[in-house]
Parts: C-alpha cells; sequence; structure tokens
C-alpha cells in the first residue's frame, strides 16, 4: 500500500550547561499542537529487527515531585488501556490497572 501522508511530531529540548533539560516544546501540526511546553516526556520505539525498546525519558529540572508521581501513574493508567486496546488482553489489562491503583496508594496520589 502507498504510503498517502507523512506527518511531523516535533521536540525541542533547551538544556542548560550540565546538559540538564530546562525547558521541553512540542509540536504537531496534524494535531493542531504549536510549541506547546511540557514538564516531562516518555518516548518509546520499537525496533522491529533488534526486537528492542529505544526511549527518550526527559524531564525539566523544575519538574514538581507530586507533579512528577502524577505522570507515572497516569502513564501507567494510559498503558494498560493501550495494551488492551493491542492485544484484547482483558485479565492483563485488569492486572496492569491493579497495579495501577497500587502505585497511586503507594504514592499517595489523590484521584479526582
Amino acid at each position: 500500500m502507498a504510503i498517502a501522508k507523512k506527518s511531523n511530531i516535533n521536540i525541542n529540548v533547551s538544556l542548560d550547561e550540565n546538559r540538564v533539560p530546562e525547558e521541553l516544546h512540542w509540536s504537531a501540526e496534524d494535531g493542531g499542537v504549536e510549541n506547546q511546553e511540557a514538564k516531562a516526556m516518555l518516548l518509546s520505539m520499537w525496533d522491529g529487527e533488534q526486537k528492542e525498546t529505544l526511549k527518550i525519558d526527559l524531564w525539566t529540572k523544575d519538574m514538581p515531585l507530586d507533579d512528577m508521581k502524577m505522570f507515572f501513574h497516569q502513564t501507567l493508567v494510559t498503558m494498560s488501556d493501550t495494551f488492551y486496546r493491542a492485544t484484547q488482553d482483558e485479565k492483563m489489562r485488569d492486572t496492569m490497572k491493579d497495579f495501577c491503583e497500587f502505585f497511586a496508594e503507594k504514592m499517595e496520589i489523590k484521584k479526582e
């Protein structure tokens, strides 16, 4: 099948003199996002040839610890939903959701 369209997602990282992220901004033209500020990102790509995950994990040095805890919790919840959409494995999704609840409890994350 021929490629009908290509789309770009751009990530700009501003670093301090020690190469620690000061600012993160991202843009996705097709999603209507232009130079949006972010405090953290987790990017994972699957290398099908090497059968391994390639990843970039960044956060700004001013990201509050409580925000990092919420970020990880929300990421784990999203991963369980994505895993279910990809596999239709309800039992594992439910197990992952149980862990998310456990994580939130241990991190004392207040859910709204």
